[in-house]
């Protein structure tokens, strides 16, 4: 079986003075372990080329992931979208990344600057063949996925950066390349690194972007299983169950609210030892408990992490945050966002009678919401997510 999987992340930042990006990345899941991830380039910037790249993006990976040929894709594009009437170039350039069984990446690259592949921690060169395709010089290139190889596509924004003010003739693609490669080491996240090269771009462009600008990153690493628990049980005769198959479970263990760290205390007969030192004012201690990779406060904790979650898959403005900080919160942030590919949350429906006081914004629909929407945003994340409810 193929344990490899990718980890996909992206970021954009819009041309001076413009509402909307005039580049659009698109990502489409083709079966379990294969999917196709579009970037397209809209002509100029602004609402117009929101508009054709959005749609190039949307239309290519549909087809791509429905099997069409790359041919009648591309031919479907030229057909529905117009060219300048007077620059008379392309409506929008476009890179793809079609993975196939997390085994392959075949790269189908127009006119976007030439994707970067760091493996071993360096750049690597890899074949790639030329052919025409409507009129267009279409580049084609398969190759042989390996464990901690990075992807990075890039719209043309990436290589413009600078022009004129830190560099006479834009940040090159192979001083992107040496400057990716260098930071790899560290071992970000896909997300993380997307960020960033778009936020080493921005100041590049005296944070006045003069072009639209994307960068789009897939990390290939192997699955790592994470599982949580939050909150007891309805049936307290649940609990052994629910412990049972919590432990018995591959890969790290936390465990959210102090009510469902007593239980787990019980079931493992070990001593559950509280911190009292408050590493933020705003989110409770944590705990410790042999057994269990981290024990955490319940509800409050937990929004928190929602909170991260939103702004991680947006613009990831607070990753200085929960990065380096010892709160229950961003330790939860780090296992799930950086650490996990598959999770599995264990979530009791046990009404907590601390909950039900009226001047408390918490009650038990609240409890249900926050890991609705936590395995939603873990979702766009890329992540595999199972709930099971006891």
């Amino acid at each position: 079986m193929n344990d490899l999987c990718a980890e996909i992340g992206y970021k954009s930042i819009n041309h001076v003075g413009e509402q909307l990006c005039g580049d659009h990345v698109e990502i489409v899941d083709q079966g379990e372990n294969s999917s196709v991830i579009v970037l397209a380039d809209g002509l100029g910037s602004g609402v117009k080329a929101s508009i054709l790249s959005t749609l190039t993006s949307k239309i290519i990976s549909t087809m791509m992931a429905a099997g069409l040929p790359l041919e009648e894709c591309v031919d479907t594009i030229a057909a529905t979208l117009p060219v300048c009437s007077v620059r008379s170039v392309a409506y929008s350039t476009f890179t793809i990344i079609h993975l196939i069984d997390n085994q392959w990446a075949e790269l189908i690259q127009y006119d976007n600057p030439r994707v970067i592949l760091i493996r071993d921690e360096k750049e690597c060169a890899y074949p790639t063949t030329e052919m025409t395709i409507g009129g267009k010089k279409i580049c084609k290139s398969l190759i042989k996925l390996q464990e901690g190889d990075i992807f990075i596509a890039m719209s043309d924004g990436c290589p413009h950066a600078g022009i004129g003010v830190a560099y006479n003739f834009g940040w090159k693609r192979e001083d992107i390349a040496e400057f990716m490669a260098s930071i790899a080491l560290a071992g970000y996240t896909a997300k993380t690194l997307s960020t960033i090269l778009v936020d080493e771009c921005d100041k590049l462009y005296g944070y006045a972007p003069g072009d639209d600008t994307t960068a789009c990153v897939v990390k290939i690493r192997k699955r790592e299983p994470m599982n949580i628990l939050f909150g007891p049980p309805a049936n307290r005769d649940d609990c052994d169950r629910m412990m049972s198959l919590f432990f018995s479970k591959e890969g790290k263990h936390i465990i959210c609210g102090g009510t469902t760290s007593t239980i787990a205390a019980k079931f493992l007969g070990k001593p559950l030892v509280p911190s009292l030192k408050f590493e933020r004012k705003d989110i409770p201690p944590t705990a410790t408990l042999e057994g269990a990779d981290l024990v955490t406060e319940g509800v409050i904790t937990v929004n928190q992490v929602l909170q991260y979650a939103k702004d991680y898959i947006d613009k990831n403005e607070k990753y200085e945050e929960w990065s380096y900080s010892r709160d229950g919160a961003s330790m939860i942030c780090r296992l799930l966002f950086e650490e996990a590919t598959d999770i599995n949350f264990y979530v009791g429906r046990a009404v907590n009678p601390a909950h039900q006081n009226p001047e408390l914004p918490i009650n038990f629909n609240i409890k249900m919401n926050l890991v609705e929407e936590l395995s939603k945003c873990l979702r766009t994340m890329g992540k595999r997510i199972k709930v099971s409810y006891f």
